[in-house]
């Protein structure tokens, strides 16, 4: 009987070695923060790469609490990720679905003027949304940070991409067994593309939570603030609400 030998390249000891010096690397930075926002200010100052665990203390992240309104951001961040990502993972793939299955009159000119909005930068499209917030009287709400955006090209076109590649002899079976539109969706359609619906998710809830420009535009309100734009504005918050205080006295909160 002939044994078939399998050949496995075990790592050295030295590429443990230098896998292990690359992982300090990295995480020592993050070690670094979170030790040095236990520590109090003047240790941060006098003595940055020292860490005592007799010098621990919360302060810092009751100040920090005090000064800056992270719990509004959080809050109204999670709100605007939650409805605005509901709204694009249910109408975009329902729209990509009638670009990629259904033949109707001006379906490729409606797709390319689709795909020409691909071309036009954010900037452009500020003060347009603007003026139609200010005329809605949407300015300072969560309708400006949500509706705005919520159905975009990209993600038409991802799902269209997506169900275009689903056979139409599926479909067809649906049809005959007395299936509805909305139900051959619903029971064939969405179950095999799974895997693109999951990666327009991720991809939505990033570009969503990392929406900066269009919620500093469109609300200037403290209690309407995302995530992202209170903490551009962390270092001007910490230090304003203190009497002579700077950077270097907050680095702590920081």
């Amino acid at each position: 009987m002939r044994h078939k030998s399998y050949s496995q390249t075990r790592p050295s000891p030295w590429q443990y070695v230098v896998l292990a010096g690359l992982a300090v690397l990295f995480v020592y930075p993050i070690w670094w923060a979170i030790s040095s926002s236990l520590k109090p200010a003047n240790d941060i100052v006098r003595s940055p790469l020292s860490f005592s665990p007799g010098s621990l203390t919360l302060d810092n992240y009751r100040a920090m609490l005090d000064d800056v309104p992270l719990g509004t951001g959080f809050l109204n961040t999670l709100l605007v990720v939650a409805v605005k990502g509901t709204l694009t993972m249910c109408l975009c793939p329902l729209a990509g679905y009638a670009f990629a299955k259904y033949r109707f009159p001006g379906r490729n000119l409606l797709f390319g003027i689709l795909m020409l909005t691909l071309m036009l930068p954010t900037l452009v499209l500020i003060i347009p949304l603007l003026l139609q917030m200010s005329q809605l009287g949407w300015v300072n709400t969560y309708q400006a940070l949500i509706l705005p955006g919520s159905i975009d090209a990209f993600s038409i076109f991802w799902m269209r991409q997506t169900i275009a590649a689903v056979p139409d002899e599926l479909l067809d079976a649906g049809r005959v067994d007395g299936a509805g539109e909305l139900r051959i969706f619903a029971r064939i359609v969405v179950p095999v593309i799974r895997p693109g619906i999951a990666a327009l998710g991720v991809l939505t809830v990033m570009n969503i939570y990392n929406d900066f420009v269009w919620p500093v535009v469109a609300v200037n309100d403290e209690n309407h603030q995302t995530l992202q734009v209170v903490l551009s504005t962390l270092a001007q918050n910490v230090t304003g609400n203190r009497i002579g205080a700077d950077f270097s006295t907050v680095w702590g909160e920081l």
